[in-house]
């Protein structure tokens, strides 16, 4: 008598975890399977649950998780299109919301940094919207682009960047880059003489990144503040494609290129702002065109 029970005890345990496999696999989803195993056990009986009855249940698991990668492909892009962006970002995201902020009447450079520039024309679109004026592109910012004229859809980066280049734009690019070049370097020239001054960028003392940062921001370009990122944020060149206000770089240094085989840098050994030729092998040419 005492085997027949164990025998009819055996048998109730696996009587509910039939049907639960079944509604799992209906389901087509490992969360729905795990909600009915667990509902099981305590409802009486899965504490005496086989392994046989679990290893054919784990094949329903298996054709659960095959069906997972295209549920995180789908997470991930809607992730990636509600990307948060703020002051000190850089890439093709920032490009495309300086873009998107062009659209709605800002007049910034797409340098693809975020700098002051930028995060000043995020919170006028944040205050015109009536929203957290905080500089960060967040959804609710990104909703308020949507909102304008030339809109940006948060939902597709790509579209951004299509619908903000119409065909025409390619002259206009190039005569605003050589535009902002040459508002670079009459603003680097502005301070020649200023003397060499450690981590400063003004026209009273300048280090070679403050030079570059002083006059890219009278020419309206936010740009980092030290030489290696300021080099790192931009689009390495060879220097036969070197056009002037873009960069020349050496190890620890930077320079504006002024033409002419020339270039304005603030110099540590000449301990003050300088106009010369290219010296010695810079290790880098680099432009934010």
């Amino acid at each position: 008598m005492a085997l027949n029970n164990s025998h009819r005890a055996l048998g109730r345990a696996r009587t509910p975890l039939l049907p639960a496999r079944r509604a799992a696999a209906g389901a087509g989803g490992a969360a729905v399977l795990g909600s009915v195993l667990l509902g099981t056990a305590f409802t009486g009986g899965a504490a005496h649950a086989n392994d046989l009855a679990l290893m054919e249940d784990s094949s329903s698991q298996s054709t659960a998780a095959e069906q997972a990668p295209a549920a995180e492909t789908a997470s991930t892009s809607a992730e990636t299109s509600a990307e948060t962006l703020r002051r000190g970002d850089s890439g093709a995201s920032v490009e495309q919301l300086q873009s998107a902020l062009n659209d709605r009447g800002a007049d910034l450079p797409v340098t693809g940094f975020f700098g002051s520039m930028t995060e000043d024309a995020v919170q006028d679109v944040q205050s015109s919207a009536g929203i957290a004026v905080d500089g960060v592109v967040g959804p609710d910012t990104r909703a308020a682009l949507e909102g304008g004229s030339g809109s940006v859809d948060s939902g597709s980066e790509a579209t951004i960047s299509t619908t903000s280049a119409p065909a025409g734009s390619a002259a206009v690019s190039t005569a605003s880059t050589s535009t902002s070049g040459n508002a670079i370097v009459d603003a680097a020239r502005t301070a020649l003489g200023t003397p060499y001054a450690w981590g400063e960028s003004s026209l009273s003392g300048m280090d070679c990144s403050g030079l570059v940062a002083y006059a890219y921001g009278q020419a309206g370009i936010d740009v980092p503040r030290t030489s290696s990122q300021q080099a790192a944020a931009g689009q390495s060149i060879s220097q036969s494609e070197l056009q002037p206000g873009d960069l020349v770089v050496w190890p620890g240094h930077i320079a504006i290129y002024s033409g002419d085989g020339k270039i304005i840098d603030a110099s540590g050994s000449k301990q003050q702002v300088v106009e010369r030729e290219i010296w010695g092998n810079p290790t880098d040419f680099v432009t934010y065109r």
